[in-house]
C-alpha cells in the first residue's frame, strides 16, 4: 500500500483525517507530521514570505526521504508554500488540503446552475487565500466561525461545533446551495451542519482521502 505523508500545522487537524482515512481508505501507511507553529508563525506575521515557504520545503523534502509516495498538507492557509513544494516534486502527488473539495464544490455548483456554495472557515488567513482557489464565475459565500478553533484547543468540542453551525446558518440565510467546511477541524462539526442547515455538506478529509485514493488506489 502507498506510504502518505499527512503534514499538519495544528493539532486539531490530526483527528480529522484520520476519521477520514479509517472510514474510506483504511489500508493507506499515514506518516503524520506536525509543527504546529506554522500556525502560529502565519498568525502572527500576517503573511507568507520565503522563510516560510522554505520551513514547507524542508518538510517535504524530509518525508520524501522517508519514502512517502503522496503528500497531504492540512493547513488551509498555506497555499503558496504548498505550490513550491509541487514544483519542486513534479513527480509527487503533493495535494493542499482543499483543492480536492474545491474540485468537488465546483462540480457541485455546475450541476445546480445559479446556486453558490458557502464556505465555512474557523482561521481567519483562511478566507484570504481559499476563495482565490475558486473560478471567479464561482465565488463562494463566505463566513468565519471565530470562536471555533479557540474553543476546540481549550477541549471544548459542543462549543466548537455550535459556532460553525452558526456561521453556516448565516450562509443558508443568504441562499447558499451548500456548505463547504474548509479546515479540517471542522469536519466534526458537518453533521450539526447538515442538520441545522438542511443543505449538503462537504468536508475537507473526505475529499482529499477521495482524491488520494483516486491517485494512488
Amino acid at each position: 500500500m502507498p506510504r502518505i505523508a499527512l503534514i499538519h500545522a495544528l493539532r486539531e487537524s490530526p483527528p480529522p483525517i484520520d476519521a477520514a482515512f479509517e472510514q474510506l481508505w483504511p489500508q493507506a501507511r499515514r506518516t503524520p507530521l506536525l509543527d504546529d507553529s506554522l500556525s502560529a508563525d502565519l498568525a502572527s506575521a500576517g503573511a507568507i514570505d520565503a522563510p516560510m515557504t522554505q520551513r514547507f520545503l524542508d518538510l517535504a523534502a524530509y518525508v520524501r526521504r522517508q519514502g512517502a509516495d503522496a503528500i497531504l498538507f492540512t493547513c488551509s492557509a498555506f497555499g503558496p508554500c504548498i505550490d513550491a513544494v509541487k514544483a519542486a516534486h513534479p513527480g509527487l502527488p503533493v495535494l493542499k488540503p482543499n483543492e480536492a473539495m474545491v474540485d468537488e464544490a465546483v462540480a457541485w455548483c455546475r450541476a445546480h446552475p445559479g446556486q453558490r456554495i458557502g464556505l465555512v472557515a474557523s482561521f481567519q488567513p483562511t478566507l484570504r487565500s481559499m476563495p482565490a482557489e475558486f473560478p471567479a464565475a464561482l465565488q463562494p459565500l463566505c463566513a468565519l466561525a471565530p470562536l471555533a478553533l479557540p474553543a476546540l484547543q481549550r477541549g471544548d468540542g459542543n462549543a466548537h461545533d455550535a459556532d460553525a453551525v452558526a456561521a453556516a446558518a448565516t450562509l443558508a440565510a443568504q441562499g447558499c446551495g451548500a456548505i463547504a467546511l474548509a479546515q479540517f477541524s471542522l469536519a466534526r462539526a458537518a453533521a450539526g451542519v447538515a442538520q441545522a442547515t438542511g443543505l449538503p455538506v462537504l468536508t475537507t478529509p473526505q475529499s482529499a482521502v477521495r482524491r488520494l485514493m483516486q491517485l494512488l488506489g
